[in-house]
């Protein structure tokens, strides 16, 4: 059974309350939830976690590695700042998917940058809660088309 890390990053146990016209009214719970049901659907394992901690983040992907199959990664606000998150990744080497509620690249020019978007497989952003449930089936549907292997 294909086994998926979920990393959602900081202030996102905040969704439902910030700034809901970027954010939406979404919770965090809500979206797990949904991130479950997929799972259940698609016969994975996902397991998601939150932290504000950037360390935290870092020491999850590390352990990651053996433990699971690929990553999906909303690393909120350290996307434009943290080479350790990126290191990590890079250092693990399983299939991530990088996903952002809103467009990065329709905001303010320093979150234009992502240091994760170069060792991730690929990104989704700008489609809100659903970003994530598009990362998980694409990271599902790269392992299960063998693209690992060729990587």
């Amino acid at each position: 059974m294909l086994r998926v890390l979920v990393l959602h990053g900081p202030n996102l146990n905040l969704l439902g309350l910030r700034e809901r016209s970027l954010y939406g009214n979404t919770s965090l719970k809500a979206i797990n939830q949904s991130i479950a049901k997929l799972a259940k659907q698609e016969r994975i394992k996902a397991e998601a976690r939150q932290s504000n901690l950037e360390g935290e983040l870092v020491t999850w992907i590390q352990e990651a590695k053996g433990r699971f199959d690929a990553i999906v990664i909303n690393p909120a606000g350290y996307t434009h700042t943290s080479v350790a998150i990126r290191d990590a990744i890079a250092a693990v080497g399983l299939p991530t998917v990088e996903v952002h509620l809103t467009n990065i690249y329709k905001r303010e020019e320093f979150r234009h940058r992502s240091y994760i978007a170069d060792v991730a497989i690929g990104q989704i952003a700008g489609f809100g809660p659903s970003g994530y449930l598009l990362a998980v089936k694409a990271v599902v549907d790269y392992l299960r088309d063998g693209r690992a292997a060729a990587t």
